[in-house]
């Protein structure tokens, strides 16, 4: 056999096979010049081959053939009409298509979120949460801050508290989801999802692995949103289909006995892609630093888009979610140093007072339908409804009061404990509806208008009930019973108690407890609201207006002959004013106000059991006004390094009136008593970068000073001081580097944080200081060549500081979790 003359065919073919490849080539921009990562180039003869690429973070793109031929090229990109051109190639030519410039298109920007964002960075263009329709951050006359799921992910970040917390003016109050926003405390206790409000987010926090992105829309969004908290709203948006396939599933494990998994499938179901589908699903088996406290969880979010035509869009999206753990009340301490501060390490971070027993189970059901049709040539109907069902099934002890001996003194580092067994449910109910009209008056001046309802119901049902036992055990005559514990006669409190000095977490005896049962009144919280909204765009100006009425009722105890009635209604505006320098740079100011009713304020106060739970809550809340609110803002904002950088700062003034304070220590028969506190004043500066400063890192940044203080009180020793759980500065910093593909760690990424936050007050007691921390996590990530695995390593607290993120009171602070590690595996396909 000759091995010559074989090579030499091989090699022959081998030469024309190279040598026979056609190339073409481009640039996908959009009209300010700015690259489009992303698009969608798909490219096909007439034998109907087809072959696709995505255009790079440059814009750039590169198809190699295999033939010369007639070739279609079409380029798509969500918001963007289509580029459709006919090529061809002899001669083995390459083809440059040059830099081709998509069109934004009307009908295709979308003013329901139906499909899902392609981009893959930290940086989001638009914002569907402040004005109901997509509208580009920079041309948004309000701060909205945006963490993308890119971001999440490269932090590791599986709940929503670590996701936010790297927003500047945000910071958490507790260890649930529960945040400072500008200096003030939010009140509501339920989250925002894609815009509309649910309730009971709070305690278990909910699993990242369906979010597309977290919004924090900064001041009272009312208008929007209609109750709103003055400092700021959290919209939570979920992930919508793609037009494209892709798939990934992830596995990790990490401190505290955590396993995770999830997975992330979308892609077409039809071959004209006009059906389709993503399904997100995640588990968890997760323990803590904390005693006895896990949060076991399961995630299924399946979601389907139909686009008949290029007029009609639905969008139907479930969410389940199951939770198992315990309600963690926080770390307790008692001892004071000196008499001014409480000791903080009097305890260890980790101690927790609940029993062995102790459990809060919980049940969600969301369901999300979402409809946009084109009616006219810029006249758009758009509506969605969203469901929630949500039910609790918890038992706990707790702090009730630090016991007594027989002369009534407290005894040190014995805790009275209280038991509750509670079990209720509630749905929620939201509707909008709204028109969007898109026209011009003129070649200068253009307006989108928006006209429309919202509605909010919440029920909390028929049926609810818990069973109790507080404070101390009494014999026949009423008298408390003495027992003697470590040669001290004390006070026997009625569930128990727990030594801080001796501590030992046991399963308590629950069935010889003389229960206390009571049924939880039925309520049903309904408010609703018609608005207004128009931008107008003239030349460099853009001028945002809005105008809102809102009613609202509060139908407390239905179905019994205690049932109460209490309503208010409230004109809420919005103004502001945009001017863009140029195509990488906007001005703003705008002026809003807000308005929030005290049934929805008073949700998270401690004892807010006693107040919720008793037939006067009513009568007590109509002798308050409602809550309400200001912001004056002015901003500026910008776009660099070709569009892969987006900065924002702002300079904010927020006013809150008519403050509800509960005072806990109250000896009337309620065992609380409810003041209203006359006007908080919040202001400060700000800033937030996020994006790509150079080809290999990414950035997020943000900083924060707020002067957060109480402007008018009654208590005159009050007036000046400064709020509550509000630090004055943060700051965060996060970047991730990846080296070059030529480099000998091709594959590896590293990634480093920052956070500092400065020293603040219990939000509910003002003689106990939380120190200031600065944490610092790194993170480590491979990406084997021609793999679709990706390896994740990410160390938090590296050098295990002691910190606490909040406090209600000494009986609840929340500390923050000590050096702790997680390993995730990634699979994509």
């Amino acid at each position: 056999m000759n091995y010559k003359n074989i090579g030499f065919v091989v090699l022959f073919l081998i030469t024309q096979t190279i040598f026979s490849q056609v190339k073409i080539t481009g640039k996908v921009v959009n009209k300010d010049n700015i690259a489009i990562e992303g698009a969608n180039v798909i490219v096909s003869n007439e034998k109907k081959d087809k072959k696709g690429i995505m255009s790079n973070t440059d814009g750039d793109f590169s198809i190699v053939l295999q033939e010369n031929g007639i070739y279609n090229v079409i380029i798509t990109f969500v918001g963007y009409e289509s580029y459709n051109n006919t090529v061809t190639i002899s001669n083995n030519q390459k083809v440059d298509l040059g830099v081709i410039s998509l069109k934004e298109s009307t009908e295709l920007l979308q003013s329901v979120e139906i499909i899902g964002r392609k981009r893959k960075d930290y940086n989001s263009d638009y914002s569907f949460s402040a004005t109901k329709v997509a509208i580009k951050n920079k041309e948004l006359p309000q701060s909205v801050a945006t963490v993308t799921k890119e971001l999440i992910d490269d932090k590791v970040a599986f709940q929503l508290s670590d996701a936010v917390k790297g927003v500047s003016s945000v910071t958490p109050v507790s260890m649930y989801n529960h945040f400072n926003i500008r200096g003030i405390t939010q009140n509501e206790d339920g989250q925002v999802l894609n815009g509309m409000r649910t309730r009971q987010f709070y305690f278990l926090q909910p699993l990242t692995q369906n979010i597309e992105r977290v919004e924090v829309v900064k001041g009272p969004s009312s208008v929007t949103f209609s109750s709103a908290d003055p400092g700021g709203t959290v919209n939570i948006v979920t992930k919508k289909p793609l037009a494209e396939e892709r798939k990934e599933v992830t596995f990790g494990i990490g401190s505290f006995n955590t396993i995770r998994g999830g997975l992330d499938f979308t892609g077409p179901l039809n071959e004209e892609k006009t059906l389709l589908y993503r399904l997100n699903a995640a588990v968890q088996e997760a323990k803590s630093f904390r005693d006895l406290v896990q949060n076991n969880a399961i995630l299924v979010s399946p979601s389907f888009s139909f686009m008949p035509s290029a007029h009609t869009s639905i969008n139907v999206e479930m969410i389940y979610n199951s939770s198992t753990g315990n309600l963690d009340r926080g770390q307790p301490v008692f001892e004071k140093l000196g008499g001014e501060n409480f000791n903080l390490k009097s305890t260890p971070i980790s101690r927790n007072i609940a029993a062995t027993n102790d459990f809060n189970k919980t049940k969600e059901w969301i369901t999300t339908i979402s409809f946009s049709q084109r009616l006219y040539e810029g006249v758009q109907l758009n509506a969605k409804y969203m469901k929630q069902l949500w039910s609790e099934d918890l038992q706990e002890h707790r702090y009730e009061k630090a016991v007594q001996d027989e002369n009534g003194d407290p005894v040190s580092g014995l805790v009275g404990l209280r038991y509750a067994e509670r079990k209720q449910s509630w749905n929620t109910d939201n509707i909008s509806a709204f028109l969007n009209f898109d026209y011009k008056l003129g070649d200068a001046a253009e307006f989108k208008t928006v006209i429309g309802y919202d509605l909010h119901r919440f029920d909390k049902t028929i049926g609810g009930g818990v069973n109790s036992v507080r404070r101390n055990l009494k014999d026949a005559d009423g008298n408390e019973i003495l027992t003697a514990y470590n040669g001290i006669n004390i006070k026997l409190p009625a569930a128990g108690f727990f030594d801080l000095n001796n501590p030992s977490n046991i399963i308590r005896n629950t069935n010889s407890y003389n229960l206390f049962s009571g049924a939880i009144p039925a309520q049903v919280l309904k408010t609703h609201g018609a608005y207004i909204q128009n931008v107008a765009k003239f030349y460099n100006f853009s001028l945002l207006f809005s105008l809102r009425h809102e009613w609202f009722e509060d139908d407390f105890n239905y179905g019994t002959a205690n049932r109460s009635k209490n309503t208010f209604n409230a004109l809420i505006p919005r103004v502001g004013l945009s001017y863009e320098i140029n195509n990488n740079l906007n001005v703003y100011a705008t002026y809003l106000e807000g308005f929030q009713p005290h049934a929805y304020t008073t949700g998270l106060m401690p004892s807010v059991a006693n107040f919720f739970w008793n037939n006067d809550r009513l009568s007590i809340l109509s002798t308050f006004k409602p809550l309400t609110s200001s912001l004056e803002e002015i901003g500026v904002k910008g776009r660099f390094f070709n569009g892969k950088v987006n900065a924002s700062a702002a300079a904010f003034r927020i006013r809150q009136k008519n403050v509800l304070l509960i005072n806990t220590n109250a000896t009337n028969d309620l065992g609380f008593e409810i003041n209203q506190r006359g006007e908080d004043r919040s202001q400060g500066i700000e800033f937030d970068v996020n994006g790509q400063l150079l080809k290999n890192l990414q950035i997020s940044a943000s900083g924060s000073y707020v002067d957060a203080e109480i402007v008018k009180s009654d208590d005159p020793s009050l007036i000046g001081e400064r709020t509550e759980a509000a630090p004055r500065w943060s700051g965060n910093l996060w970047a991730k580097y990846s080296f070059n593909d030529s480099s000998a760690l091709r594959g590896v990424s590293l990634g480093s944080g920052i956070q500092y936050s400065g020293d603040k007050l219990a939000w509910y007691q003002r003689d106990l200081k939380l120190p200031d921390y600065t944490i610092i996590d790194i993170a480590a990530y491979y990406k084997p060549l021609n793999s679709n695995f990706e390896f994740t390593l990410k160390l938090n607290n590296l050098f295990d500081t002691v910190y606490w993120t909040g406090a209600l009171n000494n009986t609840r602070l929340f500390p923050g979790a000590p050096q702790n590690f997680m390993l995730t595996t990634t699979y994509k396909f």
